[in-house]
């Protein structure tokens, strides 16, 4: 819980520094604010944890881990921030604070023990993000992002509070111990109330993480709001409502999975079907970064669908690859945009022969959401397709290897564009904040590539 003080208490000091102009030392204060935070989280690793707060929190080794992932993808975000913001408002110092005031709901959403705090980590994360989506306050595209983010997640989040009173309606409690007791001991007696709570708690977390068929905010959203914005919820966000979407299911929903599962299995083909063949037709990078997270959906949801201890691990591995994989993409869109103005794949024409090293940061990047060898992406997709094969038919791998070979297609786009289609352009300068996050995460993405065993040992 010293984490989530912690990251409380840094957004308010941010805002206070903003107010007394104290614009140089937002960013240090941010990244020594979240690296506190991370060696808190570290500090209290236990795997016998128990619920704190009356049962409200458990901060698990599965919680922990979650946890540093989301504060890490963070620090590298504001690390590609650096004057990134004072571009855009003499007020950088919000932009901060709503980062961190989302990042703390997000550890909430990881680490509850209680259908209550899963309501409000989800609103935390979700309301500063509504904000941050349509802070550019003059452009049209923002502002009708932060209206259908805030219109969708206000419908999703009637469906989750819904199927949550439902629960509790069934079982007498929001706590998830007393929900998989009542489960359990009811194997044959279990009310019709709960059933149609997962239902729509299912419906509720699926809007959360983008999948078909209620994924269609996605793309406007993530188009709309700035680059870093769309950045942090294609990562942070997703990586966290996954996170407490798998503990929720397993800890809980387990034995009804012949009730649930037929239901994930179309939300995951729809999603990967969706997801891959939109982001095909795609002109714009940051657009087709926007469709195929829906497919990146639609691959973590195997994990799902195949729940069981082996679960975390694969999502963990899998999000952690996704998350390093967009950073450096998103990083590498927006110095290109800023020197061309476009975020078109001509934009990227003969980046290789200016930018040797930025070219090969992208490509590494993309490599890794292709599902290449020798990538983090490739060890996060052979884990997911190793846990459903396991449970069931080959049909359903054999679906998603289909949809990972169109994947290859649009992602390769950029990198024929990159080394095969000449264009006489300007070198592109590259600040040592952004040459530091794109060597960071592309070397993790090689590391993890190689040797995934450790990070999934973690949970």
């Amino acid at each position: 819980m010293s984490a989530i003080i912690t990251l409380s208490l840094l957004a308010i000091l941010v805002l206070y520094l903003g107010l007394f102009k104290a614009k140089q030392v937002l960013l240090p204060v941010s990244i020594l604010g979240l690296a506190a935070a991370a060696v808190l989280q570290i500090l209290i690793w236990d795997t016998n944890a128990t619920p704190l707060y009356s049962g409200m929190v458990l901060f698990d080794p599965f919680a922990i881990a979650f946890s540093i992932l989301c504060i890490v993808i963070t620090a590298l975000i504001f690390l590609l921030s650096k004057n990134y913001f004072d571009n855009r408002s003499p007020h950088a110092s919000e932009y901060y604070a709503l980062f961190l005031f989302s990042l703390t709901g997000a550890l909430l959403v990881v680490s509850f023990h209680n259908l209550a705090m899963l309501f409000i980590g989800v609103e935390i994360m979700s309301v500063a993000l509504y904000i941050l989506a349509g802070i550019r306050k003059r452009d049209f595209a923002s502002n009708e992002a932060a209206l259908k983010y805030f219109l969708m997640g206000a419908f999703s989040t009637g469906f989750l509070l819904f199927g949550i009173a439902l629960l509790y309606g069934a079982s007498g409690s929001f706590d998830l111990a007393a929900l998989r007791d009542y489960v359990i001991s009811n194997p044959q007696g279990i009310s019709p109330l709960l059933y149609a709570g997962v239902l729509m708690i299912l419906v509720g977390l699926t809007f959360k993480v983008g999948a078909a068929p209620f994924h269609f905010w996605t793309p406007d959203v993530y188009d709309g709001a700035p680059i870093l914005v769309t950045s942090f919820m294609s990562t942070v966000v997703k990586t966290a409502a996954f996170g407490g979407f798998l503990r929720l299911f397993y800890t809980c929903f387990a034995p009804l999975q012949d009730f649930w599962v037929p239901a994930i299995l179309v939300i995951t083909v729809i999603t990967l079907f969706v997801g891959n063949i939109t982001a095909l037709v795609q002109q714009s990078f940051k657009r087709m970064l926007a469709y195929s997270s829906i497919s990146h959906a639609g691959y973590l949801l195997f994990a799902i669908v195949a729940i069981g201890r082996g679960s975390a691990g694969s999502v963990l591995v899998y999000a952690g690859a996704y998350s390093l994989a967009s950073v450096i993409a998103f990083a590498v869109l927006i110095l290109v945009k800023r020197a061309t103005g476009s975020d078109h794949f001509e934009a990227f024409n003969g980046l290789s022969r200016k930018n040797p090293y930025l070219a090969l940061a992208l490509t590494v990047s993309m490599l890794s959401l292709a599902g290449i060898p020798l990538t983090a992406g490739f060890v996060g997709k052979f884990m997911m397709f190793s846990g459903v094969l396991a449970e069931y038919q080959v049909l359903l791998v054999l679906l998603a290897v289909i949809n990972a070979a169109i994947g290859i297609f649009y992602y390769f786009r950029v990198i024929v564009a990159m080394y095969f289609k000449p264009l006489e352009r300007d070198e592109i300068a590259v600040s040592v904040y952004y040459r530091a996050v794109l060597w960071v995460a592309a070397a993790a993405t090689v590391i993890l590539g190689i040797y995934p065993t450790g990070l999934a040992a973690l949970i």
